[in-house]
């Protein structure tokens, strides 16, 4: 078994690791027919395979669409190095934070319905946070105050809301929402999704809402309500609202068991500039709590809208053709390869609404200075401040274990990179990926 495994491992390696993907939906066409250059493209394939020698990473799935038309879409490395099971461009991945823009996406569909007004107080409909308290910690004590102004739909989606993560390790908030057993999504959790966010009313905020951006529980809280404006629970929600109409087959937060060999190993860094594969174990950390197994354990009844779903490379991009599109779905399979509007899934003003930097001035979580945030994402606002390549306009978000993925109205461009990696060690590949792409770009 050892010897077959290294010698598919080394066959991969000469070939360069790559699988080039047989894409269901959309059309794949030359990089030059879309204003890429093939020979520059090639770029990307170098620096993956050379991560995957230095053992960085086991394997990866990059994406390029451009003007709606599949420009690069390759598998590299391994799925799982201990199983010899090669990456394919229909594996599976576990996108974590991934899941928020789909979870906003599902909020803003009812949004249009009328449910709910981006204004209303969150305990219009879920009374436990009408009376929220924050934290102010001086030194080493800590008083609480009360909130100044009520949480609302909108600082849900922008995480302006004052609700933190515990693996963001602000002193006390961290050791009160591991005494109430809040989880953040990212392992297996009892109860419901409904259960955790009235345990998360009673704790205090970490800000003022509205005053700062902090990440945190804010889309399992959009998710919870959800259900209430629905009558659903969310994972049927999604799927008949969002997964099904887009034909995002392959996404779900549970994993059938005829989909589990499809799921990629998940790996960490070993101690020695290398990766070793993560124990399906629940994992402690020192303020974070994650588990390879999330996506497939038994029962399954926790919802999580903020980390919870499992995707491909092919279904995320439907999602960001979509919002490129400004809420219209297309037909990719027509023979002359020309866009046609098959309807409109979401109200292209409500699309317009998602894109817009709400949040003013400040700077979002993880962001450096140059970008805003919008209805479920961030948005680049200034390419000079950020000092980043991406277009004014675009919008990005990433996941826990090193998937990401960048919508470019500019450039018409979507790219998504899908790893497994936590922490992601050695490897800058998330960080130049997106530099891989656009020196590419011929027009």
């Amino acid at each position: 078994m050892r010897w077959n495994w290294f010698f598919l491992w080394m066959v991969l390696l000469l070939v360069g690791g790559v699988t080039v993907g047989d894409a269901r939906d959309f059309q794949r066409t030359s990089p030059e027919r879309v204003g890429m250059i093939s020979q520059r493209l090639h770029r990307i394939d170098l620096y993956i395979d050379q991560e995957i020698r230095q053992n960085h990473i086991a394997g990866a799935v990059a994406m390029v669409l451009r003007q709606g038309d599949l420009a690069y879409f390759k598998a590299f490395g391994m799925q799982d190095r201990e199983a010899g099971l090669p990456m394919k461009t229909d594996s599976i991945f576990r996108i974590a934070s991934m899941s928020k823009p789909l979870t906003s996406l599902g909020a803003m569909l009812l949004y249009e319905e009328g449910k709910f007004l981006l204004s209303d107080p969150v305990s219009k409909f879920i009374p436990e946070f009408k009376e929220m308290q924050v934290m102010v910690v001086d030194g080493s004590h800590s008083t609480l105050v009360p909130a100044a102004h009520p949480i609302t739909i909108r600082h849900l989606l922008t995480h302006t809301s004052g609700l933190t993560y515990r693996f963001r390790g602000h002193p006390y908030l961290s050791d009160l929402y591991k005494q109430a057993g809040i989880s953040n999504g990212l392992y297996p959790t009892a109860g419901t999704i409904g259960d955790m966010v009235k345990s998360l009313a009673k704790l205090p905020l970490f800000c003022q809402p509205g005053e700062q951006m902090e990440y945190g529980l804010n889309t399992d809280v959009l998710g919870y309500l959800i259900e209430i404006w629905s009558g659903m629970p969310l994972d049927r929600f999604m799927k008949t609202r969002v997964f099904d109409p887009l034909d995002m087959r392959d996404t779900s937060f549970y994993l059938a068991p005829e989909k589990r060999a499809r799921l990629a190993a998940v790996y960490e860094p070993d101690g020695k500039g290398g990766i070793r594969r993560l124990p399906e174990t629940v994992i402690e950390g020192q303020n974070v709590t994650y588990a390879a197994t999330t996506p497939y354990t038994e029962p399954k009844t926790y919802f999580s809208g903020g980390a919870g779903l499992v995707s491909t490379a092919e279904d995320y991009a439907k999602f960001c053709e979509m919002i490129l599109d400004m809420g219209g779905v297309f037909d990719y399979d027509d023979a002359q390869s020309e866009l046609k509007n098959v309807y409109n899934f979401l109200g292209r003003k409500t699309a317009e609404l998602m894109v817009k930097n709400h949040i003013g001035g400040l700077t979002p979580t993880y962001c450096p200075p140059g970008y805003g945030f919008g209805l479920g994402f961030a948005v680049h606002l200034d390419p000079g401040q950020s000092g980043e390549i991406y277009s004014e306009g675009t919008l990005s978000w990433s996941g826990f274990f090193n998937t990401q993925f960048w919508i470019d109205p500019k450039e018409s461009l979507v790219g998504i990179l899908m790893l497994q990696n936590y922490p992601a060690g050695e490897s800058d590949l998330a960080s130049k990926f997106p530099v891989l792409v656009y020196q590419s770009i011929g027009e």
